[in-house]
């Protein structure tokens, strides 16, 4: 017996060391020692590390399904490398190669070779850039001086920010642990010592002191020791229930007795073969990482390239010694020195010609052929004495193809005014290279519990996917994988009305909605701002008993008139106010003040805290909530979990869904604070109709507006976007049509110039929220002028009768992951006009082509480029063929929409009140004349309508056929129209008459 327990932990110590053969099981997995592949799809593969191969087979708070249809795959082992084959790509993995990182994980799809994971281990001596490693609830900055790499890790303002660093040490015994850190006056208000804790491996954490420095552009040290094995280590800086934390951290190292803080900076491998960020290389002198210049790959570009500096890219993997092409992506605009000409670097000595491009936004490759030795070497480009005066975006070994991210997403948009250049984009699913890892190694389990903890062993958990062009998809593994974006009521789809100014239940009842009957607009959600609240207005949690004399009443008020109603709300409480002493009690004392005058934020990770601010929505009735951010700090301490999407989550239990900002934090960002948790977007659209927040009324951010609302959709998944309207902060100082009150002050609404109104209520009714909304400034139509009053009230009604499409396309937009509104590319994306125009042009569905105008004028004017095929002008019947190019002109009666031959458009017949009151049993169906195609009409309680239209006939399948009246719009050739009644069978024809 006692031989035998000294035998097994050594033979299971040595299972975890050798490698394993790979194995292959019948439910699509691939097993290779410490290293498993979960075949999803062809174009999906899970690829998970556990160095205690415990692998994890729990959902995640981000990946709720791995149950995909089989897939056809095949595995084989060679030269010792693990290799995967699907139909859209392949995957190789060294076996034996311990975690994945640049040089032992490869994938090809779609003529990409590309390395998905990047690991950077610090070893002894290195620098190891805070940003780098994974982070735990935390933004990263630039916005101080000073910083090393692209920048650094900003906050620690809540419970369980941190962020983890993997070191190698070098040789065992004592070390230091060195944390260069900035510790100027907080949030808080406050310039003082603070702490974070620190822990190895998981172990419990020790207190340290980061001294305050002289502001947050002062940068200093701070050191403690440890005792480490040889091998590698997680180091984790994080902000616990005892510490304050409020400082920034730019880096920290590992050093042995007398080492100096490093300047050489850890980096992972440029693996042959690949296209590698260059900011990701080491960088020495004076050269720095930057970010101000659009259409850069990955999180920015190398700068400042002066004489002295150096970027070391380690290339690994070169087959055999030769020559190779390497591939530059640079810009050179007008440099510091005046000049705008060509310029010289040296690349491994060879001095090459970078061409000038237009500016620095612009974007050009050259290649040079370097000499490189087989295996690992460095690549090195350096600079004359009088410097490169270039910026470096890529470096690609062996690879001309760049990873090029399409489309974006932010958490808001707020102080964007469309007057100082686009807004930053953050990457997401889609890249022009047809690849993308979601890393899920940092999220949470499904129920909100973080994972297990693993010492010292590395895990990783990623889905690799490999789509290619098939943007399709990858937007349906993604649904598939972590949840399809939420279907809404059928009444959010319709016409909403927000404005924050103060109003009363008898305002809504005998002014606003008799207005909206009496001018033939429809109306679908009443949005009640923050005035409502009594005690505090901003805070508040009870209604106004003077404004609401009956909560209760009025919501009954509203569906009777088939109208929903939403409350807003600003996550904080007054110390003083009549609900507080409640909410602390069931809080259990734990609420903490927050850095607003009086007042106490909630931790919503925290069980009785979360209990509290639920229970104080309850004596407020509504059908939904929005919340609204802003300035309060309110957040969650969970581990794993985004702040928004948990709260958010909480928030659709509570009414239909969640209206309010997603994929980030107020507490990492602050108000306009746009930048995503590195635990990602993927659970926000599963629950939340994202309000993008305070724009400006210009006519800037009413074009901006076009291409984000595509972008966010397809990086994220996200469907349901909602904005303002009319841009939110008032622009011209136009005097608008109400007084109120304000401090006391009698004050006047603002307005746009009627042509801007007319244009953004035209691009609001193709969006998939149609929501007016403003600071104070009018946005209903008849408080514009006789032209702009016409428009409008055309256009909503026009919103109003496509509902039952725009419900249709949120449906599929569940099942596929395909949003409403999408870049010309999700369906052409062989065409590259597709990729050019997605600031001006967008489809709503596969069928429908809007452009808007978006410049002033009683007539404006756009260049459409038309996808393949026949479209026709919804308005004017004007037919455009596809692969084509036109400038199209209208007034403010119309705008540039198209409709796709062989789409079928469905809408109602007449205009209507409201959704909720008014059953579609009149519908008119858009056709063109002689096409082929089929549309299923989705509407409550799953029913579909299939329309199918073959020629001269179109065939509507419907159990409800008879209770409804057809009428078919027949769109000619020649720009006509025709209209055709059902004669109550469900074979219609469409025959011109003779």
């Amino acid at each position: 017996m006692r031989k035998r327990t000294t035998i097994v932990p050594l033979l299971a110590l040595l299972g975890l060391i050798l490698p394993a053969p790979a194995t292959a099981q019948p439910n699509g997995t691939v097993t290779s020692g410490q290293a498993r592949f979960q075949i999803l799809s062809p174009t999906l593969i899970r690829s998970e590390f556990a160095g205690d191969r415990a692998f994890e087979n729990q959902a995640t708070y981000n990946v709720v399904n791995r149950t995909f249809p089989r897939t056809a795959y095949s595995s084989r082992t060679e030269n010792g490398w693990l290799v995967i084959t699907t139909s859209a790509m392949t995957l190789r993995y060294r076996v034996g190669s311990g975690p994945f990182r640049a040089d032992n994980l490869e994938l090809k799809t779609g003529g990409t070779t590309a390395s998905p994971w990047r690991r950077v281990v610090c070893a002894t001596g290195q620098l190891c850039e805070a940003e780098d490693q994974h982070r735990e609830g935390m933004l990263v900055a630039a916005d101080h001086a000073g910083h090393t790499g692209w920048g650094f890790v900003a906050g620690f303002s809540y419970v369980n920010n941190g962020v983890t660093a993997t070191v190698r040490a070098t040789s065992a015994g004592r070390h230091r642990v060195v944390v260069k850190y900035a510790n100027g006056q907080g949030g808080d208000g406050k310039h003082e010592n603070r702490t974070l804790g620190l822990s190895v491996d998981g172990q419990a954490p020790r207190q340290i002191t980061l001294p305050r420095t002289a502001n947050w552009d002062d940068w200093q040290q701070v050191a403690t020791d440890v005792d480490l094995s040889a091998g590698e280590h997680r180091i984790s800086l994080t902000r616990g229930a005892a510490d304050s934390g409020n400082v920034n951290v730019d880096s920290l190292a590992l050093l042995t007795a007398g080492q100096a803080y490093p300047t050489a900076r850890a980096v992972d491998d440029c693996r042959f073969g690949t296209s590698c960020e260059a900011e990701n290389g080491a960088i020495s002198g004076a050269a720095k990482i930057a970010d101000e210049h659009a259409g850069f790959a990955g999180t920015g570009f190398v700068a400042e390239l002066v004489g002295g500096t150096r970027l070391t890219q380690r290339v690994s993997s070169v087959p055999a010694a030769g020559t190779y092409p390497v591939v530059l992506r640079y810009a050179n605009g007008v440099g510091g020195d005046g000049k705008h000409e060509p310029r010289t670097v040296f690349l491994n000595g060879q001095a090459i010609t970078l061409p000038t491009t237009a500016n620095w936004a612009t974007w050009a490759t050259t290649t040079a052929q370097i000499s490189l030795p087989a295996g690992t070497s460095d690549l090195n480009v350096t600079c004359p004495d009088s410097g490169c005066h270039v910026n470096l975006d890529t470096v690609g070994v062996n690879n001309s193809v760049q990873h090029l991210a399409l489309g974006g997403y932010r958490r808001s948009l707020d102080g964007y005014t469309g007057t100082s250049g686009d807004p930053k984009l953050y990457p997401g699913l889609m890249y022009r290279d047809g690849w993308y890892l979601l890393d899920d190694t940092g999220s949470a389990l499904r129920n909100g519990t973080p994972r297990a903890d693993k010492g010292a062993q590395p895990y990783q958990d990623g889905y690799v996917f490999g789509y290619g062009q098939d943007y399709k998809a990858a937007l349906g593994d993604l649904a598939t994988l972590t949840g399809g974006p939420k279907l809404l009521p059928r009444w959010a789809y319709g016409v909403w009305y927000s404005e924050y100014i103060d109003r009363t239940a008898a305002d809504f009842r005998d002014r606003i909605l008799p207005a909206f009957r009496q001018h033939g607009v429809p109306l679908d959600v009443l949005v009640v701002d923050t005035d409502f609240k009594g005690h505090n207005l901003w805070n508040g949690w009870r209604m106004d008993s003077s404004k609401f004399p009956d909560p209760q009443g009025f919501l009954d008020w509203a569906h009777s008139e088939g109208l929903r109603s939403t409350l807003n709300i600003h996550p904080s409480i007054q110390g003083d106010d009549p609900d507080f002493a409640q909410a602390q009690a069931t809080a259990k004392g734990k609420l903490a003040k927050g850095n607003c005058a009086n007042c106490y934020l909630f931790d919503w990770g925290d069980p009785d805290q979360l209990r509290a601010y639920v229970e104080l929505h309850r004596k407020m009735p509504t059908d939904f909530w929005w919340l609204d951010w802003c300035c309060d700090g309110s957040g969650s301490s969970l581990r794993g979990v985004t702040p928004d999407t948990w709260i958010n989550e909480q928030y659709s239990k509570m009414g239909a869904f969640a209206f309010s900002r997603g994929f980030g934090s107020l507490q990492a960002g602050g108000y306009s604070g746009s930048g995503p948790l590195p635990t990602g977007p993927w659970a926000e659209k599963r629950t939340t109709l994202h309000f993008t927040g305070d724009t400006s009324s210009t006519w800037g951010v009413l074009k901006g507006t076009i291409g984000y609302t595509s972008a966010e959709g397809v990086s994220t998944g996200m469907s349901n976007i909602s904005h303002d309207i009319g841009g939110h902060n008032d622009t011209t100082g136009l005097r608008g049509s109400e007084q109120y009150l304000d401090n006391g002050q009698l004050r006047y609404t603002t307005k746009m110039p009627d042509d801007m109104y007319a244009r953004w209520v035209q691009l609001g009714a193709f969006q998939p929220i149609t929501r007016l909304h403003s600071n104070h400034s009018d946005r209903l139509p008849w408080q514009y002028g006789p032209a702009a009053q016409a428009s409008a009230t055309k256009f909503l009604n026009l919103r109003e009768r496509l509902v039952p499409y725009l419900y249709t396309l949120a449906e599929q937009a569940n099942r596929t992951g395909v949003p409403m509104v999408r870049p010309a590319w999700i369906e052409y994306p062989g065409s590259p006009e597709a990729y050019s125009t997605v600031d001006s042009q967008f489809l709503l569905g596969p069928d429908m082509l809007v452009a808007p105008i978006t410049t002033p004028g009683d007539v404006g004017s756009t260049r459409v480029w038309f996808p393949p095929g026949q479209w026709t002008d919804y308005f004017t019947g004007q037919v455009y063929q596809g692969n084509t190019w036109a400038t199209v002109s209208a007034g403010w009666d119309t705008m540039p929409v198209f409709l796709r031959s062989g789409g079928i458009l469905v809408e109602r017949t007449n205009n209507v009140t409201n959704d909720a009151q008014n059953p579609a049993n009149e519908l008119t169906v858009h056709v063109t004349a002689g096409a082929k195609g089929e549309f299923t009409l989705y509407e409550d309680k799953g029913k579909r309508t299939r329309l199918k239209q073959s020629g001269d006939i179109l065939t509507v399948q419907s159990s409800t056929f008879a209770k409804r009246k057809w009428t078919v719009v027949v769109h000619e050739s020649d720009g006509s129209t025709r209209t055709v009644q059902s004669s109550g069978r469900p074979v219609i024809s469409l025959r011109a008459p003779r």
